[in-house]
């Protein structure tokens, strides 16, 4: 093999040659890598993404309405006039003597008061207001101011009678008690509403028994009337005694005499007459002879069967006879 000899700056020069060229190379290279970048975002299209960002709402803090407090003033200054005294001043300013006396240092007599003399005068102290205190609303009060009574209902009482007895209207003792009927049982509390009264209410409220009322004068028939067939019904009459109240009557006696007390018919009324029925006629042929006289009576209260327990009221009155036919005699057959 030939043997090539190069001296040291050829060779240098050779060396350079060679960075230089490779400089190139790789400078081409990059332009061309870059060149290629470029256009291929010239040619594309780009999608912006808006990205949004949430930023949170601060919380609202709660601020506590401070309680107002009562702001001391400062006292003010009053010149002594004629006349005047520690107790005039408190009066006339609303305030205690003691105040005046400890803000000036007075003795405790406040004796030393001059005519011109300058003091202090503090304000008054502020008067908290009373807490609210429960109102009751205006039913629950009517109801609350209500005066009223407990009654055990007894034996043969009625809610009628319980009513009569004490002036209160059955339908106010119902609505007190809650009570859908008229029924009362044995040893039933029951309320009883005294301001519910017609008329004002007594002293107490135990019922008072009026006086007995008097006897009353028979009117018609006259004494010893005599009824014939042709009287299918006799019409008694008398003088009333008075207003009656709501649970009093009077009761009509009327007894056949004729057939003994076996026959007997008492009547219930309001009115001042009673008509005696046709059914009491006699069934004989014989006249019979009648006893009637009337008096007055109160309910007390009712029995089992729910018919009304009365009891005397007041006198009897006279007694007064009468006759009655009842049905044609028979006629005497020929012989």
């Amino acid at each position: 093999m030939p043997e090539i000899t190069l001296s040291l700056p050829a060779v240098l020069g050779l060396l350079a040659l060679f960075l230089i060229v490779g400089a190139a190379l790789v400078f081409v290279v990059m332009r061309m890598t870059g060149g290629a970048s470029t256009n291929t975002l010239a040619q594309g299209t780009s999608t912006i993404t808006p990205t949004f960002t949430i930023t949170p709402t601060p919380t609202e803090a709660l601020t506590e309405t401070p309680i107002p407090t009562a702001t001391i003033q400062p006292p003010h200054d009053y010149k002594i006039a004629t006349g005047d005294t520690c107790t005039s001043i408190a009066v006339s300013f609303g305030v205690s003597v003691q105040s005046i006396i400890i803000l000036n240092n007075l003795p405790v007599a406040c004796n030393t008061l001059s005519i011109g003399q300058s003091i202090k005068i503090p304000y008054p102290t502020p008067t908290p207001l009373p807490q609210a205190t429960a109102t009751l609303e205006s039913a629950q009060a009517t109801l609350a101011a209500c005066d009223k009574v407990i009654y055990t209902v007894q034996a043969n009482d009625t809610l009628g009678g319980i009513s009569a007895n004490y002036a209160v209207p059955a339908e106010a003792i119902k609505s007190y008690n809650g009570l859908p009927t008229d029924s009362v049982y044995l040893n039933m509390n029951l309320v009883i509403p005294l301001c519910e009264r017609a008329a004002t209410p007594g002293p107490t409220p135990t019922p008072t028994t009026p006086p007995p009322y008097p006897a009353a004068n028979l009117l018609l028939p006259a004494d010893g009337t005599s009824f014939t067939l042709a009287n299918d019904n006799i019409t008694l009459q008398w003088a009333s005694i008075g207003a009656l109240r709501a649970n009093e009557a009077y009761t009509v006696v009327i007894e056949d005499v004729t057939e003994g007390q076996g026959r007997r018919l008492v009547g219930y009324v309001n009115d001042t007459k009673y008509i005696v029925p046709v059914s009491f006629r006699p069934k004989d042929s014989t006249p019979h002879i009648y006893r009637w006289y009337i008096s007055t009576v109160r309910q007390t209260s009712t029995d089992e069967q729910g018919q009304p327990v009365w009891e005397p009221a007041g006198e009897n009155s006279t007694q007064r006879v009468f006759s009655w036919q009842g049905v044609a005699p028979e006629a005497t057959p020929k012989p």
